[in-house]
């Protein structure tokens, strides 16, 4: 159940990001739900622990819930970044990065060696299918997750005294 409300989370964010392109304040709330992310499982992983485990709960007992949550998210975040890249983008997100990375301003901090680099890298995910995207996407946010998951854990351990 967690990872699905995190899963949600992550997809209103991607949603933000996406109509960031249009709007910059959108691009703003989607980074702070970015940022909530692990925020968010240290307040379900308290929850469970306090009404499902009596107040206790081991370092190793709350990484494996904490990891299970992001690995449960970062499943059903890829399905949606499927349908939304199979059915719903027809190139919207990629062309509005390279226009975002191509533009003046942002072309002269890049510098051209790395707005090539840039540019080389967008037509590779433009030429990627979308099930080779969300599955990369999804292994980007398992690994994220899975680094995330110990300090969660760290701070939600609670040992009898």
């Amino acid at each position: 159940m967690d990872g699905a409300l995190l899963a949600v989370l992550w997809t209103a964010s991607f949603a933000c990001y996406v109509m960031g392109f249009e709007t910059p304040f959108l691009g703003l709330v989607a980074l702070v739900l970015a940022i909530v992310t692990p925020f968010f499982v240290a307040r379900r992983l308290r929850k469970y622990r306090d009404t499902g485990l009596e107040g206790l709960i081991s370092f190793k007992r709350a990484w494996a819930y904490a990891l299970m949550t992001f690995f449960n998210a970062s499943l059903l975040f890829a399905a949606v970044h499927f349908v939304y890249f199979t059915w719903m983008d027809k190139g919207y997100f990629v062309s509005m990065m390279t226009k975002m990375m191509t533009a003046p301003e942002n072309a002269q901090t890049l510098g051209s060696e790395m707005l090539a680099a840039v540019k080389q890298s967008l037509s590779a995910i433009a030429g990627m299918r979308p099930i080779d995207l969300a599955l990369n996407i999804m292994m980007s946010n398992m690994i994220i997750g899975f680094f995330l998951s110990l300090p969660v854990a760290a701070a939600m351990k609670k040992l009898k005294t």
